[in-house]
């Protein structure tokens, strides 16, 4: 699973990422950015901030159950190119998912706040490290050289896609979710408007996919990388 910012993985796959640790399967966090310009606490220095931050998202992670792993990349300054591609190649063939879960590098305007510019530009550069790049032998070979053979993504779910087509109900893991998210305190009142606005997002999806009132869930597009 990978975001642009800590928490972003959290909202958007947290009740999937409980419930696939509960079946045994092993998940991976990876947080492009330290989520430098994140929160509205005026009072933070903001050289505190990326460390703060980490902290936040290994408490959360802790509760999910997942692995999570830093790029350290600067909050704002993201862009899809061949360094982030390259990076992204390199976690690829490292943890060797048969699943990604990442942002949607399409725009839906009816939800603006998943279109932070970082998130658009994670969502591009995964899927180029998708496809063609961590299953090609011939591309990266610095990476092959330090013995991170070529990987094949067979399956990728997106986030925040316009157009959604899986829906999984997280009912019976959405307050694990809530309370990963809670971990985020520094973001907005994190135990207030970030749980409730996942709560939001989740009745959302449930109506969506039609489910019984009450439901919650979390909604995806799949892309077929085999």
């Amino acid at each position: 699973m990978i975001g642009a910012h800590p928490d972003d993985v959290d909202f958007n796959a947290g009740g999937c990422a409980i419930a696939w640790r509960e079946q045994g399967l092993p998940v991976t966090w990876c947080v492009v950015t330290d989520g430098q310009s994140g929160g509205s606490d005026l009072t933070i220095d903001r050289a505190d901030v990326p460390a703060l931050r980490r902290r936040e998202q290994r408490s959360a992670a802790a509760l999910a159950g997942a692995e999570v792993v830093f790029l350290g990349w600067s909050d704002g300054d993201v862009a899809d190119g061949p360094a982030l591609r390259r990076e992204l190649t390199r976690v690829i063939r490292e943890v060797r998912p048969t699943l990604v879960l990442v942002h949607s590098p399409e725009r839906d305007w009816a939800h603006v706040y998943q279109y932070h510019p970082d998130h658009l530009a994670v969502g591009a550069a995964a899927l180029a490290a998708i496809y063609p790049l961590a299953r090609n032998p011939f591309a990266h070979p610095e990476l092959r050289e330090a013995g991170l053979e070529p990987h094949a993504v067979p399956e990728t779910w997106l986030f925040g896609a316009p157009t959604p087509d899986i829906v999984v109900d997280i009912t019976g893991t959405s307050e694990r979710k809530y309370a990963a998210l809670a971990c985020h305190v520094s973001q907005d009142d994190a135990a207030g408007g970030l749980v409730a606005a996942a709560r939001r997002a989740g009745a959302e999806f449930a109506t969506l996919a039609g489910l019984a009132d009450g439901r919650i869930a979390e909604g995806f597009q799949r892309v077929d990388t085999r």
